[in-house]
């Protein structure tokens, strides 16, 4: 293990982690890929977007800062360079896929009916519902001409037409995992391998397809390619597991977000479905009627909260993301790659799973 990752553990406790250093590296240029894709389109329904993205305020007045971790185009540029090429040139589906990501959020809030994103109004809450879903599918198929870009850094088309394809179909694969996660909300025998296959669908797809995208970029080794699409499904699914410890146990300092927030949210995380399955006697029932619920009141979710406590649902949830994050690590070892990529890979996974945000 190397000292970069190894700073990751401790003994159980609680720890402050930071974005992994590889973040500093790509993200400006991430950003300078999307600014320069928008330049060319004016209307207000381009604006949705770009406040959307964090460039601009609900007047369009320019704002410093950027929206989000940039998590998967990092992703995708890291691949790349691990798998011997030069990052630039993966940088168009780099942005497509952080495009991708966007349109899914846009959606996404409106679904779940959520006011606030990033600390911000969600655009169909400024804008209204009908121009909000116009604003992600404009950026859908924004994301499909970025992608074309890869012409201009010389990828050959036979890669270029392998991206597009992968980015249609992980794209796809991320929308049949939001059904599924939708269509669990009146159920109450969902088991984990249900949300294992969901999250598998909407939340690691796309992770995968980054990884995938930026090794097919830089080479021609199919096993590298299949170790690194490997790497991301596993971290993908501990990235979204962990995700769901911090929106029930998250730190609301760093979170932004009350202790409990997704069982006011009714969300059917893996803690839930967990306690749900495993649960005995009056406490599933309990459990159960509490989500029945059309509102849950503070004392309700406190009920819920001891209920996943009883049955250490937090513990086997954290458990489960360690080992995905260990089969990552296990792919990992098995390409041969620079001590420099395979550091950065290692500090992600870990990153991954240790998060407090």
């Amino acid at each position: 293990m190397s000292e970069q990752t190894n700073r990751y553990h401790t003994s159980g406790k609680e720890k402050e982690v930071n974005l992994p250093s590889i973040f500093e590296r790509y993200r400006k240029e991430v950003d300078n890929e999307l600014r320069s894709i928008f330049v060319d389109y004016h209307l207000p329904l381009y604006d949705m977007m770009r406040y959307h993205l964090g460039w601009i305020d609900e007047n369009g007045r320019h704002i410093e800062g950027t929206a989000g971790k940039a998590l998967r185009p990092i992703l995708c540029l890291l691949a790349c360079e691990a798998a011997g090429e030069h990052f630039h040139k993966a940088l168009p589906s780099a942005a497509a896929i952080e495009l991708v990501h966007n349109f899914s959020l846009i959606h996404d809030d409106i679904q779940d009916n959520d006011t606030e994103r990033r600390h911000r109004p969600t655009v169909w809450s400024m804008w209204g519902i009908p121009q909000a879903i116009n604003a992600g599918d404009g950026m859908r198929a924004i994301a499909d001409l970025a992608i074309l870009r890869l012409e201009d850094r010389g990828v050959p088309q036979k890669k270029q037409q392998r991206a597009q394809r992968l980015l249609d179909e992980s794209c796809l694969r991320m929308i049949e995992g939001q059904y599924l996660d939708l269509s669990f909300e009146g159920q109450f025998n969902i088991s984990v391998n249900d949300y294992l296959e969901m999250i598998d669908r909407k939340t690691a797809a796309l992770m995968s397809c980054a990884l995938q995208t930026g090794a097919i970029i830089g080479t021609d080794n199919e096993s590298v390619i299949e170790r690194l699409r490997e790497f991301g499904k596993n971290i993908g699914l501990a990235f979204q597991i962990r995700d769901d410890v911090i929106g029930i146990w998250g730190d609301q300092d760093k979170t932004g977000k009350p202790l409990a927030s997704d069982i006011h949210r009714k969300k059917k995380s893996l803690p839930v479905v967990y306690a749900l399955q495993t649960a005995r006697g009056t406490a599933r029932e309990e459990i159960s009627n509490i989500y029945k619920k059309s509102g849950i009141t503070k004392q309700e979710a406190d009920r819920a909260l001891d209920i996943l406590n009883e049955v250490q649902a937090r513990a086997h949830s954290e458990r489960m993301a360690e080992e995905y994050r260990n089969s990552a690590l296990t792919e990992l070892e098995k390409i041969k790659t620079s001590r420099w990529a395979r550091a950065h890979l290692e500090e992600v996974a870990y990153f991954l799973v240790e998060r407090a945000f």
